[in-house]
């Protein structure tokens, strides 16, 4: 019986981008037949503007020098092609868009960098991944599971925790329209999210974080939440599972952003980092959960939250409706029915009760991580999405736990990337020459955001003080700078965590 289930979710990789080439072979988690996973066969490819084909290759770059798009438009060319659009009205739910191709990403990417625009079709080699390829063949690798919609970081990741974005269907708009806004204070979801749920029922929660701007704050209430000691630093994790006290039902891990160095330095695997870095949060949390007492009662979900306009050839299906309200009007700019799913994202869903070499070929989103913890627990469903959802319990096929599954696994591949001090001051320098005049990155806005609600927890008495510095930054350099002060000041108070 599974008691804790825990779930990480890394950041902006696509399923062929991770393991498109890694040739997996198992069994069906359906019919128990042979398969292999839907991978690449090493002919797809996306044409350049000048209808010059460009084929998927191997061996990626551990860390790119360009940040693919992942907006709405960035998504809806990488899928439709230049010019291209969803179809209007939605097809079914479950059935393909005829207007989505997949053949958009290397048009998308000349955008980022004209000179080496292929990239975004370039895919790691499984030596290049041991942990995340260790893993997928250990347990169950799910090859059709899809972002929640088609576009970037902050809407998907709220699926995750509320089966819906309230509407939201792009980055987090700069500091000063944030300030007009209604969700200054968190964004908020008409059902609430999987939080309130859990704490409905009784069932214990916690987040662990890796660094000091957990995405999730960016919701409403979740504030109050840290002040009352549900957020941990993931530096007590694998102590922490071994205690006999240990009763959280739902455990939700946020990688480190380092959002405040342009992602460098951090483990979220954000393309502008090292992936190595990410692979190590990935050994670290199988290692403390798998040694731990826990683990016969214990489910360890890994996803990513959208593919970060890395190429996939798999056409998203459309899906349904959450079918809940727009929250705040801003939110939803592209006017959005949140009726197509977003590009495939690699997920491996480890438990011992789950057969070696499981390939799953069903349809998943991230609301399907809601539906297993609502059947799990006797939980409510927050909207149609999570109702709709596809459980991730019917992998839990044996009778009982399985004892040949690695206690270990092999360190992370040798990338060549490092950080210390030096660099740390290098890139500094790096953005106060080339930054000062940047418009802000939309990629960092929301990370603001939260800065600005922690400061606020600290200091409520200064808030109209604190809301004008915040609503008052203009630049990209304004913001890295702010994250900094944001966090030194965290850290000089001790509240980090």
């Amino acid at each position: 019986m599974i008691e804790h289930v825990f779930v990480v979710m890394l950041e902006n990789r696509s399923f062929d981008h991770l393991l498109g080439f890694s040739k997996i072979q198992g069994l069906d988690a359906e019919t128990g037949q042979p398969t292999q996973i839907d991978g690449l066969s090493g002919v797809e490819s996306n044409p350049l503007p000048n209808h010059e084909p460009v084929r998927v290759s191997s061996d990626a770059e551990f860390v790119m020098n360009g940040d693919p798009g992942h907006e709405f438009e960035n998504v809806q060319l990488q899928l439709c092609g230049r010019g291209g659009t969803y179809s209007s009205p939605s097809p079914p739910s479950g059935q393909l868009d005829p207007d989505i191709t997949n053949s958009g990403f290397v048009s998308d990417y000349s955008q980022v960098d004209a000179q080496h625009p292929g990239e975004a079709m370039r895919c790691f080699s499984p030596n290049q991944l041991p942990i995340l390829t260790t893993l997928a063949k250990e347990f169950a690798l799910c090859d059709h599971w899809f972002s929640s919609m088609p576009g970037p970081t902050w809407p998907n990741r709220f699926f995750l925790h509320a089966a819906s974005a309230g509407g939201l269907d792009h980055s987090p708009p700069t500091p000063k329209e944030l300030g007009a806004m209604l969700s200054l204070d968190g964004y908020f979801f008409d059902n609430g999210t999987i939080f309130d749920r859990l704490d409905q029922r009784g069932a214990d929660w916690a987040v662990y974080h890796c660094d000091e701007f957990p995405q999730v704050l960016a919701i409403k209430g979740m504030i109050a939440n840290l002040g009352k000691g549900r957020f941990c630093r993931f530096d007590d994790f694998a102590e922490d599972v071994t205690k006999p006290t240990f009763s959280k039902s739902y455990v939700f891990i946020e990688p480190d952003w380092h959002a405040f160095s342009h992602f460098r330095c951090g483990n979220s695997q954000h393309p502008m980092d090292d992936v190595t870095r990410g692979e190590k949060l990935l050994k670290d949390i199988y290692e403390a959960v798998r040694n731990s007492p826990l683990w016969e009662s214990s489910l360890l979900i890994i996803t990513y939250d959208e593919h970060g306009g890395f190429y996939d050839h798999v056409p998203p299906p459309a899906t349904v409706s959450p079918g809940d309200s727009v929250t705040e009007p801003e939110n939803n700019r592209y006017k959005f029915n949140f009726q197509q799913l977003g590009v495939r994202v690699p997920a491996v869903v480890i438990s011992p009760l789950i057969p070696k070499g499981t390939i799953d070929h069903r349809v998943y989103d991230h609301t399907s991580v809601l539906s297993t913890l609502e059947r799990l627990y006797g939980l409510k469903n927050l909207t149609e999405r999570d109702r709709a959802a596809a459980g991730l319990d019917t992998l839990l096929s044996l009778k009982a736990a399985r004892t040949d599954s690695p206690k270990t696994l092999p360190p992370p591949a040798v990338s060549g990337f490092s950080c210390n001090p030096i660099k740390d001051l290098i890139w500094s320098l790096q953005d106060q020459l080339y930054d000062r005049s940047k418009k802000i990155d939309p990629a960092i806005t929301g990370f603001a955001h939260i800065a600005f609600l922690r400061e606020l927890q600290n200091a409520p008495e200064r808030k109209e003080e604190l809301t004008t510095d915040f609503m008052g930054m203009n630049t990209k350099l304004d913001v890295i700078r702010y994250l900094r002060h944001v966090r030194a000041r965290l850290s000089a108070l001790g509240t980090q965590g």
